[in-house]
């Protein structure tokens, strides 16, 4: 039997020889502003796609010191507002021509992990939507040329580029979207992970409702999905006294809540209940919700993320770059 030939990838020295042209030839022809005349360019890529050749971009890279990819690290990858910055974010940084590479960083260990795995793959950049990365972990990076991009942390670490979104006035402006409509007897849904931007929406939603003498009661276990939400709803529609207006921390936690309100309380949402989410997941706009919500400006945010990657900066102001979440009414809050 004739044994399957082994294959390998088609290089440049094999285009060259198919062409007729020198090696050098074919690399100016893939390479942006290189001088050759048409007549070689042309007869360099019919012989590319006769061979089905492509450039090695990750060699090419290693080579100028930039490699072109750029690590994602994040955790809960399956919960859907995560899984739209991802998508919004990898479709910003390949439009820029960069190579997005997720690293999932559940687990005890796993931002350590993640980042050290960007390391080995000379990432130019990574960016941080998970866990707070440790002072070593940056220098590393920072010294291997890789820059450190942080979304959402709870405080800047030195030499890192960090981004933040307006979770302490968003919560306010949740706290008069339920008060203005008479809501006195408000709760606070949240987790009990305690992630920087949980705790920020946390802590200046009761701030501002106890500068008007209002008490919130705050409901917190589990982590930020649906089925948490939907427990909370449960304890809190079990005692005697029920809340009348609700500050969810996540949109999906929201759902879950209002689903239990609703088919297990029989609750009528807006009049008996008043419900603010955040994050307008495509959930929340969907007719058996229609939450009233914050928008996270994802394209704006990843939009300016793929600009700073492949740049290492000169200083590091480790001033934080900030976005408006931005309101979004629906009907889960009713008319004042």
């Amino acid at each position: 039997m004739k044994q399957p030939q082994s294959k390998s990838f088609v290089n440049a020295q094999q285009v060259a020889d198919l062409a007729g042209v020198s090696r050098s030839a074919v690399s100016r022809t893939f390479t942006d502003g290189a001088s050759v005349s048409s007549q070689t360019r042309k007869k360099v890529m019919s012989a590319a796609e006769e061979l089905g050749y492509q450039v090695n971009h990750l060699a090419r890279g290693l080579m100028n010191r930039r490699s072109k990819i750029v690590c994602i690290i994040s955790s809960d990858i399956d919960a859907p507002y995560q899984g739209k910055f991802i998508e919004t974010l990898t479709r910003q940084l390949q439009a820029t021509g960069n190579v997005a590479m997720l690293v999932n960083a559940s687990g005890d260990t796993g931002l350590e992990n993640a980042m050290n795995l960007t390391l080995q793959y000379r990432a130019d950049a990574s960016i941080v939507l998970s866990g707070q990365p440790k002072q070593k972990l940056i220098e590393n990076c920072i010294s291997n040329r890789q820059r450190v991009i942080v979304v959402n942390r709870d405080q800047a670490v030195l030499g890192t580029e960090n981004i933040v979104v307006s979770n302490r006035s968003s919560a306010r402006e949740a706290f008069h979207m339920l008060h203005r409509v008479g809501c006195r007897k408000l709760a606070f849904v949240t987790s009990s992970l305690g992630t920087p931007s949980l705790i920020l929406r946390e802590t200046a939603f009761v701030e501002e409702a106890r500068s008007l003498g209002v008490e919130v009661s705050i409901a917190r276990e589990g982590s930020t999905t649906y089925a948490t939400g939907a427990e909370i709803a449960r304890k809190l529609f079990s005692r005697q006294s029920r809340p009348d207006g609700v500050f969810c921390v996540t949109d999906i936690m929201a759902c879950g809540f209002i689903d239990v309100a609703r088919t297990e309380f029989g609750i009528s949402i807006p009049d008996e209940l008043c419900v603010v989410g955040f994050d307008n997941i495509e959930q929340s706009g969907w007719s058996a919700y229609n939450l009233t919500t914050f928008r996270q400006p994802l394209e704006d945010i990843s939009t300016y993320i793929a600009s700073l990657v492949g740049d290492v900066p000169s200083e590091y102001t480790n001033e934080p770059v900030q976005f408006f979440a931005e309101p979004v009414w629906r009907r889960s809050v009713r008319a004042k």
